[in-house]
């Protein structure tokens, strides 16, 4: 079975992806910002079956160690064979309300710390044959909702990388795989932050109407099995993709006129 290296693992998709792998018997490295959150998954995936969990906590707005943890990453069983670049933060301001520094904060985590990840890693899979690096976009990858514009911005710029990379590394055995959730049931509203900076801390009705993270996960996980190259992740709220590619007017038209709570 694979070794497995989770971020943003301590709730949502990526703790569902986690008791996932550990259930195949995958061993498993798991990260996230809040220590005292990660370590309850850890315990379950041992108790789910992983025959090896290694926690390593870490606040991924802070670029300058991401070759350290890595490496720490890589070391921890000898080798990474999947690498799922999870972890993000939402938004929940207008465009006028996001300062710079709100706009770096987002752009930190959900961008640029996956793309050291990525580069970090990149020569030490192909030294070794290949691997899979998959990472978490959105929706709000393919059109702007309203109140994320920082959001939006990154998880767009993340397609731009990562297919990118997908392209120029196929024939070194590197596999890219976009994970593109719609609504799923997590804390991302909760933590999203709002203009001031601070955490939204509620959970929007349209999140609260989306599919449980464990059906979410049995998706993924599958999808990543079969080097797929993209999967969608949700419920009905997925047609607007379709409606984006057939019909960008009136895909337009919806996106003005969504309530903000009911955005992803």
């Amino acid at each position: 079975m694979p070794t497995v290296w989770i971020t943003g693992a301590s709730s949502g998709i990526g703790a569902a992806c986690a008791l996932r792998y550990a259930s195949e018997g995958a061993r498993l490295v798991l990260t996230s910002s809040l220590p005292k959150n990660i370590e309850p998954v850890a315990e379950k995936c041992r108790a789910a079956g992983s025959p090896g969990v290694v926690v390593l906590p870490y606040d991924l707005r802070w670029p300058a160690g991401i070759p350290k943890l890595v490496a720490e990453a890589w070391d921890a069983f000898g080798g990474l064979d999947i690498v799922f670049c999870n972890a993000g933060v939402s938004q929940r301001a207008r465009v006028e309300e996001t300062s710079s520094e709100l706009l770096r904060t987002i752009m930190e985590i959900d961008y640029f710390a996956p793309v050291a990840i990525a580069q970090a890693v990149l020569p030490r899979m192909m030294e070794r044959g290949g691997g899979n690096i998959a990472v978490t976009t959105s929706m709000s990858g393919r059109f702007g909702y309203p109140l994320r514009s920082a959001y939006c911005s990154a998880k767009f710029a993340l397609y731009g990388f990562f297919e990118t990379l997908r392209a120029e590394y196929y024939d070194q055995g590197i596999r890219v795989t976009i994970v593109c959730p719609g609504r799923v049931r997590t804390n991302i509203s909760y933590n999203a932050l709002e203009g001031s900076g601070l955490p939204h801390g509620r959970l929007d009705p349209g999140q609260a109407k989306g599919i449980p993270a464990e059906r979410a996960a049995r998706t993924i996980v599958k999808a990543i099995r079969r080097n797929r190259r993209e999967v969608l992740v949700g419920g009905g709220e997925l047609l607007m993709i379709w409606i984006q590619r057939f019909f960008p007017g009136l895909c337009a038209f919806i996106t003005r006129h969504i309530k903000p709570e009911q955005a992803l």
